[in-house]
């Protein structure tokens, strides 16, 4: 069976701590999916939500401190039942809070996925980068530093960008689908660490899947700017797409390269 039946037949409960501006989208791409997202951000449901879900995603965006207080109750309740965590480091560099808070997390909460633009992740690898807000000057990053961040944190870790990475810290891939319509709409990074953590909460194999998860996005994507005329046509179009995905599609689509580190 497929990453996308068995999403659509177990309909996996995602529980998201995100940001207030993509919300909204996270939770529609999820439906979209087949999953079933829970938008829980108070610390005092953390643990119990976390509990119950098949994944839990982290998304710092625009974080608080109660916001911080949650990921770390609902992280440590997740890695207790061993249900796979998934963090967004958005714009970590960016202030001492944020880069603090992602710093804390990585070290309290053991992290299965990291999914970052190549800015991101660049930071994280602590190589030179320039951030703003949550854009990013870098817009490539070598395999070798995310392969580096992997191997550091005991986490897959994925770099978007023109050509997304995907490493384990030993095997790796590169993913060219995609479009240039992206980064037009809001969230769209976001609900991909959303969309990771559906596939990862089907599987054992958080690699793989997340292959899978980065392949099939970007395949939908392409889709939706054949079929739309602009950012707004697009993210409706772009939902529809991830609704009627199939995995003949994604296996006929993928531009997908697969290396072992040397």
């Amino acid at each position: 069976m497929s990453y996308l039946s068995k999403i659509r037949n177990q309909k996996p409960l995602i529980h998201n701590i995100t940001n207030t501006v993509v919300a909204n989208f996270s939770a529609n791409g999820l439906l979209a999916l087949g999953a079933s997202p829970a938008m829980a951000n108070a610390p005092e449901e953390a643990a119990e939500m976390a509990s119950h879900a098949d994944a839990l995603v982290l998304n710092i965006g625009t974080c608080t401190q109660e916001q911080v207080k949650a990921m770390i109750i609902a992280g440590k309740a997740a890695n207790k039942k061993r249900i796979p965590v998934i963090l967004d480091p958005v714009a970590i560099g960016a202030t001492k809070f944020r880069t603090n808070a992602i710093k804390q997390i990585l070290a309290e909460i053991e992290i299965s996925v990291i999914r970052g633009n190549s800015g991101e992740i660049s930071f994280l690898g602590e190589t030179n980068t320039l951030m703003k807000g949550t854009d990013t000057l870098v817009e490539v990053v070598e395999p070798e530093v995310s392969a580096n961040i992997a191997e550091k944190y005991g986490s897959v870790v994925i770099a978007t960008g023109k050509t997304d990475i995907i490493t384990d810290g030993r095997n790796y891939s590169l993913c060219k689908n995609g479009s240039a319509m992206l980064p037009n709409v809001t969230g769209t990074g976001c609900l991909l660490t959303a969309v990771v953590g559906a596939f990862v909460s089907v599987s054992e194999d958080y690699y793989n899947a997340s292959v899978q998860a980065v392949s099939s996005y970007g395949v939908a994507a392409e889709l939706a700017e054949e079929n739309s005329v602009g950012p707004g046509s697009f993210m409706s179009v772009f939902l529809d797409e991830l609704y009627n995905l199939k995995e003949t599609t994604v296996q006929n689509s993928a531009k997908l390269q697969e290396f072992m580190k040397e």
